[in-house]
C-alpha cells in the first residue's frame, strides 16, 4: 500500500490547513486575553526551564518545585531549542499545533493509500476536525499533544502488519505521560491478538513495568512529598463504585461520541482496544473535567479510533458506508466549536478590556517577581518569575496582579492579601477593568 505522489500532497495540503486553522484559534484566543487554565503558564516554566539546559522547575506550582515530581513528561524538552530561539507563550501553543498536523498527514496519507483518495481525504478531514483535537486545542498546549503523532504512526505501522515499527513508535509514549503505559500495554495485547505474540507478550509486559516504575519509584522520587499526588483520584474519598456511577450519562455520551464520529466502524477493529485504559482513568476518576467532550483529555482517542476505522474497513469494505456518516456526526459537533468560532466577525473583535490587560502587563518590568491568578497569568511567563495565586509558599513576590473580574475568586483587597501574606508593605499602582496591581514597597534602612 504504497501512497501515490499526489497522495502525499493531498495529505500535506490538509495537514497545513489544519495548521493553519489551529494556529488561528491558538493565536487568537491568546491575544483577547481568554482564561483556559494554567496548565500553558506550567508548560512554559517547564520548557523555558529546560531551554536554559536546567531541571524542568515551575513555579507555578510552587517555588523550586520539579514538574517531573507531578506528571512524567519529559518529552516536553524537544520544545526547549525552539523556545531558546522564540522565547515566548506561542511557541509553545504553536508547538502543539504542528504536533496536531503531523498527525492529520499521517492519518490522511494512511486511509487515502489504504482506501482510495475519495475515502480518505474525507477521514482525512472528519480527523482534522474531530471534537477530540478541537477541544485541545481550545484548551492550550498539553504534553498529550506528543501523544497525537506517535499514536498515528504506531497506528498506521498496525494496519501495514508492520509490528516492529508499531513497537517502534508506541514506546516513546511512555515519556510522554505515565498514563500512556496503560495505553502502550494495550498495544502490545493487540499484537498479542493479531498473532505476534512474543512481541505483544514483551511489550505489554515491558509497558507494566515501565509504568509501575514511573508512579512509584520516579514521580515520588522529585516529589517534596515523596508520593504520587493523583492516585487518590481514583476513586476519591467515595470508593470506586461510586464515582463510576457518578455522571454515568455524561459518560455514556463521551463514548458514544468518540466511536460516532468514525460511523461505529472504529468498533470492527481490534485497535479500539487501545482506548479503554483512558476511559478507564477518566471514568473511575473523580474529577468531573475528565467525564466529558471538554478539554483535551480526548485528543489521545482520536488518532486511536480513526486508525481502528481504516482498519475496519479495510478488513471488511462494506463498512465504506460508515464514512458518510462520521462525517455527519462530526458536522453536528461542529456547531459551536473552536474552528466554527473563526467565521464568527465578533471572534476578531477587540475584547472590553484589552487595553487595560496590556496596560497592566506593561507596568510589571522584564524579570521581576509576580504572584498572580490564572487571568494574565500565561502572558507573564516569558518574561517574569510567576507564582499561583494560593501556592507562593516562602517565596516573597515583587508584585501581586489578580483579575477580579474573571469570576475565579482572587481577593479584592489585593494590598491587605498581599502585606498579610508577605509581610512588608505593598501599594496599589493599577486599578482598572477588574485588574488589580499591587508592588512591594522599599523597606526602610535601619
Amino acid at each position: 500500500m504504497t501512497a501515490s505522489r499526489a497522495q502525499h500532497a493531498v495529505a500535506a495540503v490538509l495537514a497545513l490547513a489544519g495548521a493553519v486553522v489551529y494556529a488561528a484559534v491558538s493565536l487568537v484566543r491568546f491575544d483577547r486575553f481568554e482564561i483556559a487554565s494554567f496548565d500553558n503558564a506550567i508548560f512554559e516554566q517547564a520548557v523555558k526551564s529546560y531551554a536554559a539546559l536546567g531541571a524542568p522547575i515551575v513555579d507555578v506550582k510552587g517555588p523550586g518545585y520539579n514538574i517531573l515530581g507531578d506528571h512524567f513528561s519529559p518529552v516536553t524538552a524537544l520544545i526547549a531549542p525552539f523556545y531558546r530561539l522564540f522565547p515566548s507563550a506561542h511557541t509553545i501553543v504553536l508547538a502543539q499545533v504542528v504536533l496536531i498536523a503531523v498527525s492529520i498527514h499521517v492519518i490522511a496519507l494512511l486511509a487515502m493509500r489504504t482506501l482510495g483518495t475519495l475515502t480518505g481525504v474525507a477521514i482525512g478531514i472528519a480527523y482534522g476536525l474531530s471534537f477530540g483535537l478541537q477541544s485541545a486545542v481550545e484548551a492550550d498546549f498539553h504534553e498529550v499533544a506528543f501523544a497525537a503523532p506517535l499514536l498515528a504512526l504506531a497506528g498506521a505501522a498496525y494496519v501495514d502488519r508492520r509490528f516492529d515499527r508499531v513497537v517502534l513508535w508506541s514506546v516513546p509514549l511512555l515519556l510522554v505521560k505515565e498514563d500512556l503505559g496503560l495505553t502502550v500495554a494495550a498495544i502490545g495485547v493487540v499484537l498479542w491478538l493479531g498473532g505476534d505474540r512474543r512481541r505483544g507478550a514483551l511489550l505489554a509486559g515491558g509497558a507494566v513495568v515501565a509504568m509501575a516504575l514511573i508512579v512509584l519509584v520516579i514521580v515520588p522520587g522529585f516529589n517534596a512529598g515523596g508520593s504520587y499526588a493523583y492516585s487518590s483520584n481514583l476513586g476519591g474519598e467515595r470508593g470506586l463504585l461510586t464515582t463510576l456511577a457518578d455522571g454515568v450519562d455524561r459518560k455514556l455520551a463521551t463514548v458514544l461520541l468518540t466511536v460516532a464520529i468514525t460511523g461505529l466502524a472504529a468498533l470492527a477493529s481490534p485497535w479500539i482496544l487501545l482506548v479503554l485504559p483512558t476511559f478507564a482513568w477518566r471514568f473511575a476518576g473523580d474529577v468531573p473535567y475528565y467525564w466529558g467532550t471538554e478539554w483535551h483529555y480526548s485528543l489521545v482517542l482520536m488518532p486511536i479510533v480513526f486508525v481502528a476505522m481504516i482498519d475496519a474497513i479495510r478488513r471488511r469494505p462494506v463498512l465504506r458506508w460508515a464514512t458518510p456518516v462520521g462525517l455527519v456526526v462530526g458536522g453536528v459537533m461542529m456547531v459551536g466549536s473552536p474552528v466554527a468560532a473563526l467565521a464568527d466577525p465578533d471572534t476578531y473583535a477587540e475584547p472590553p478590556r484589552a487595553d487595560s490587560a496590556r496596560l497592566v502587563l506593561s507596568l510589571v518590568p522584564d524579570g521581576a517577581s509576580v504572584e498572580t491568578d490564572i487571568g494574565l497569568m500565561g502572558h507573564l511567563v516569558t518574561d517574569h518569575t510567576v507564582y499561583w495565586l494560593g501556592s507562593v509558599g516562602e517565596a516573597v513576590p515583587e508584585y501581586v496582579l489578580f483579575d477580579v473580574q474573571a469570576g475565579i475568586g482572587s481577593p479584592t483587597d489585593i494590598v491587605g492579601y498581599a502585606e498579610q501574606a508577605h509581610g512588608g508593605t505593598y501599594a496599589l499602582i493599577y486599578n482598572s477593568d477588574g485588574y488589580l496591581l499591587a508592588k512591594r514597597q522599599p523597606q526602610p534602612q535601619r
